[in-house]
């Protein structure tokens, strides 16, 4: 029997509904997939985005890092190169000092003074006839303070006759500042003289925040309002005619970016500027921006920041500069070149007065300081006076200071460099050189241009070098042929040959017998020298000074060459000739080569009486912040017994009284009493003079630069030139003191005996004790006083 089957409940059937599964079509599952893939994908890019926006942020931080590093470093530490500041001599006024009123009114000029009515502010004077009112400028000196005075100085003519301060007090000696000559720049050749934002006068700061930048005290480095106005205007124009850039970002351009014109340089520029603003107050930032921004062009050295654009344009400094000047500084910061007030006087004073009128317009100024502003010159000194425009003698300063410092000192560290350098004296001996070659040139029809020549001046007594001419165009750098022109000094030699005998008293004296007779000798290559007197002619003999003056080769070779050539060697060591010598006998007519600064040297040390000091050309160093570093005192050593030298000076005193110097007549009074000497080398290739005053010793050789003929002798060309030199300079006599050593006897020149101070022709000659002649010459006249004949002994 079948059975019939059992009927689930509700219960079984749901359960089973539940855990029955049923096997998913081929559709569902495609969608299915497609869900899971779309799910996963979006995960991963955000995943990435997130990674590459974690990545940038890190890169981003970094960089941001390496700027606010790169912005603070720099900031913090030293951020310019400042070079070394050169200052000449200061000069020096004391009643009865060799100062006339001329070369006080060039020096006043030079160092900015301003000539006024009445002086009523530092850096001003005024004038009437012999009488000048100076209010002088406070200066640290290397050994210390000068106060800045009120100074009434009167002359009487080339003299200065009384120094007072105004109120009655007498000064026994005052300093004028010493004026800045030069720097010693950095490779790049960028200058600048640093300024503090305490010492920017407020109308400077005024004009330059209403010209470049009103929001600078309320923005943070990036001014957008600035910037969009800038966009609208630049897209109007359909040209850039506006910039947004802040000051700030002005000085990140400057200091720390180049002038790159590109969107991330822009983007750099924002970013450094708003790091800048965070980390440093606007004082400070302003004070940067005043010592970075570029301002002009010197030659090849870039004028940077507003204190030395001030003594650029003005040879003053900031403060002491009028609202004027102060505007025509700030109109340069658009455009150094384009506005430069020298080259395009007319486009920068419509700049500078823009500069007024906006300063007016925002109620900087009055409407009567800028009309009266804008009324004024100007007042741009000229180039070429001052700073920078002695390169022969800065090139000495430079080799003397290699002794002691880097480089790297002297072009970063802001040192202050005293040196002995006489602008007034170096002028003037500029003049001479460029005048006199040219007047040369034409009076011997000599080729235009082709005469070179240099000139060197030096203290007599300290050997500090006052003037030194490296070649005819003097303020242009090149060859220095006052260090560097290595020639053959013909008879300048002679001296040092004479002093050598004369320092055998027992042997010779002034008026021993020399023969100035042919000679031949044999040289090592067994070839003869036959030297020749310059007018070809033998003397026979004559006496030792006449020998001398009138510089006889063949009585000088004879000498020479008894007294041996290692003796003249090893005495011209002894005057200062560090150079190594060749003992020849060539070398007693002077084919020994020196430079000019080498011969003076050795004539420095027969001016100072046998003494001998190295030629210096710095007196002291100081810190940037005016600390003394270093001294160069004057040093001496007694080279040669004064008496030997006495006697070879009254020698180069009969040399231009009566010898081959006697052309200098005409440019100096013989009551000077000149002491010099003339040098001619062979085929009349150098032309030398040497010779000092009771003041100066100054040697000046000329030439050519390619070493052929110049066609002029030592009396014809060099000392044309230092006559005229000296003349311009005003040098005191020349009185020897006669050392105890010597004494002075009556001799007749024509036998070389004592004579009676009675003979007519009888004359005073200096001898070292002992060594004068013992017999008596007669004589058969007796003219005039005693007095009377030894004044014109003197002065024949």
């Amino acid at each position: 029997m079948a059975k019939t089957p059992r009927k689930r409940s509700k219960t079984t059937a749901k359960r089973a509904k539940t855990t029955t599964k049923r096997k998913p079509s081929s559709r569902s599952r495609r969608r299915s997939k497609a869900k899971s893939r779309r799910g996963g994908g979006v995960g991963r890019w955000i995943s990435r985005l997130l990674a590459l926006g974690f990545l940038f942020s890190l890169i981003l931080g970094g960089y941001l890092f390496y700027l606010d590093h790169t912005v603070t470093t720099r900031f913090e530490g030293k951020r310019w190169a400042v070079p070394a500041r050169v200052y000449g001599r200061p000069l020096e006024l004391y009643p009865g000092a060799p100062v006339t009123p001329e070369q006080l009114t060039a020096e006043l000029q030079r160092m900015g003074y301003q000539r006024v009515t009445y002086p009523k502010q530092a850096a001003s004077w005024s004038r009437n006839a012999g009488r000048f009112l100076i209010r002088a400028r406070d200066f640290r000196f290397w050994d210390g303070q000068e106060p800045g005075r009120f100074l009434d100085i009167r002359f009487a003519g080339e003299r200065i006759e009384s120094l007072t301060e105004m109120g009655g007090k007498d000064l026994a000696l005052v300093r004028l500042e010493a004026p800045e000559i030069g720097s010693i720049y950095p490779a790049h050749n960028e200058d600048r003289v640093l300024v503090q934002r305490k010492d920017l006068p407020e109308p400077l700061v005024q004009a330059l925040i209403v010209m470049e930048d009103r929001t600078f005290y309320q923005h943070y480095g990036v001014d957008p309002k600035a910037i969009a106005r800038a966009v609208w205007a630049n897209l109007r124009a359909g040209g850039v005619v506006q910039g947004g850039s802040t000051l700030t970002q002005q000085l990140v351009k400057n200091f720390y970016l180049t002038r790159e014109r590109s969107l991330w340089r822009k983007l750099n520029e924002a970013a450094m500027a708003l790091l800048l603003e965070y980390h440093y107050d606007k004082d400070e930032i302003l004070g940067a921006y005043a010592n970075e921004i570029y301002l002009g062009q010197d030659g090849g050295r870039a004028i940077h920041g507003f204190g030395l654009a001030s003594h650029f344009y003005f040879n003053r400094s900031l403060q002491e500069l009028n609202l004027a000047q102060m505007a025509l500084l700030v109109a340069q910061v658009r455009g150094p070149s384009y506005y430069d007030p020298r080259r395009h006087p007319k486009r920068a004073k419509q700049r500078r007065d823009l500069v007024l009128k906006v300063m007016q317009e925002q109620g900087v100024i009055t409407a009567k300081q800028a009309s009266a502003a804008q009324k004024q010159p100007l007042g741009v000194r000229q180039k070429g006076h001052g700073r920078g425009s002695y390169p022969a003698f800065m090139d000495l300063v430079r080799r003397q200071l290699h002794r002691d410092y880097r480089e790297q000192d002297l072009t970063s560290e802001g040192l202050r460099i005293f040196t002995t350098l006489d602008p007034w004296a170096q002028q003037q001996a500029e003049s001479a050189v460029s005048a006199r070659l040219s007047t040369l040139e034409k009076q011997y029809r000599l080729p235009a241009g082709k005469l070179e020549s240099a000139a060197v001046l030096v203290d007599g007594e300290s050997g500090e070098v006052r003037a030194l001419v490296g070649g005819r165009s003097a303020r242009y750098a090149g060859f220095n042929r006052a260090l560097d022109a290595v020639r053959p000094i013909g008879s300048l030699i002679k001296p040092a040959v004479y002093l050598a005998a004369l320092q055998q008293p027992d042997r010779y004296t002034l008026m021993t017998p020399l023969d100035d007779s042919p000679l031949s000798i044999a040289g090592r290559d067994g070839e003869r020298w036959v030297p020749e007197n310059y007018d070809h002619n033998s003397h026979g003999q004559v006496p030792l000074h006449l020998a001398l003056a009138k510089s006889y080769n063949l009585a000088t070779v004879r000498l020479g060459m008894d007294l041996g050539l290692g003796t003249v060697a090893d005495l011209l060591k002894d005057l200062g000739i560090n150079r190594p010598i060749t003992p020849v006998p060539a070398m007693l007519l002077g084919a020994l080569s020196l430079s000019p600064l080498e011969v003076a040297q050795l004539y420095q040390t027969f001016a100072a009486g046998g003494f001998y000091s190295p030629l210096r050309a710095i007196r002291g160093v100081q810190s940037s912040s005016g600390e003394p570093l270093q001294r160069y005192p004057l040093t001496v050593r007694q080279s040669v017994d004064a008496g030997p030298v006495y006697l070879l000076n009254r020698n180069l005193q009969e040399v231009v009284r009566s010898g081959t110097g006697r052309g200098l007549a005409r440019y100096l009074d013989s009551s000077l009493n000149i002491a010099g000497k003339t040098g001619t080398t062979d085929e009349l290739r150098d032309s030398w003079f040497a010779g000092f005053s009771g003041d100066k010793v100054a040697v000046v050789w000329v030439g050519r630069d390619d070493n052929k003929p110049a066609g002029l002798t030592g009396s014809t060309g060099a000392l044309q030139v230092w006559g005229d030199m000296m003349r311009r300079m005003h040098p005191l006599p020349l009185s020897l003191l006669r050392p105890d050593s010597v004494e002075t006897v009556w001799i007749d020149p024509a036998s070389g005996f004592r004579a009676d101070e009675r003979c007519e022709d009888a004359r005073q000659f200096p001898f070292i004790i002992g060594s004068a002649p013992t017999v008596t010459a007669s004589c058969a006249g007796q003219t005039g006083t005693p007095i009377q004949r030894l004044f014109r002994s003197f002065f024949e």
